[in-house]
């Protein structure tokens, strides 16, 4: 599994495009002009499957319109924040100097689903907190294996709670559905850089004891 990590907008949300030995994959939350995300795919032959956002706050979907022709089945995202690519009131790029709005959904995406890109498998994690719709993604390829954590969890922290939507006791019960998950596992998250479940465990003061 390779994983390409790009800052993208004014608040640097990491973008990831993620792709198998033969070149299929998604892209992560496009939350800023994604002129040189475009060129990675193209200069890779990627074929791009999916573009999957972890919630839908606008520095987390600001570039997906540059990128929704590249993707050969469109946008997934959590049922619970679908409504958020529509509204720039409900994804808060109203009040952050320049409104986005998109298409709706092409996915709708609940606890538990599964998508097969090549030969990845994506397994959903439903983990609201930051927004009602937020997610983890838990990919696997073969032996290889990495959480994408959105705005769930960060290193040594967790995802601000005091916007709409948010609840920071709903988001420290979802923390508690990445326990099981194994120590050495890469978390790689919206923001800030990556870290492993097990340093979680020891050194992030809202982690579930």
């Amino acid at each position: 599994m390779k994983i390409k990590r790009f800052a993208l907008g004014a608040l640097w949300t990491n973008c990831y495009v993620i792709n198998d030995a033969a070149s299929e994959g998604i892209v992560i939350d496009p939350g800023g002009p994604a002129a040189e995300v475009e060129e990675y795919i193209r200069d890779n032959d990627i074929r791009l499957h999916w573009i999957i956002l972890t919630h839908g706050h606008g520095d987390h979907i600001g570039g997906v319109s540059e990128l929704r022709n590249l993707s050969e089945n469109g946008i997934a995202v959590h049922t619970e924040d679908a409504d958020c690519l529509v509204d720039a009131n409900r994804n808060l790029s109203a009040f952050m100097g320049t409104s986005v709005e998109l298409p709706s959904a092409d996915k709708k995406l609940n606890e538990g689903d599964t998508l097969k890109v090549g030969n990845m498998h994506i397994r959903v994690i439903h983990t609201p907190g930051h927004t009602v719709g937020g997610i983890c993604l838990h990919i696997k390829e073969d032996d290889d294996e990495v959480l994408i954590s959105g705005d769930t969890l960060f290193a040594r922290s967790i995802g601000r709670s005091d916007l709409p939507g948010g609840d920071e006791d709903v988001l420290v019960r979802s923390l508690k559905k990445l326990t099981g998950l194994p120590d050495k596992l890469r978390v790689l998250p919206g923001h800030g850089p990556e870290t492993t479940i097990g340093a979680e465990k020891i050194y992030n003061p809202y982690w579930p004891r």
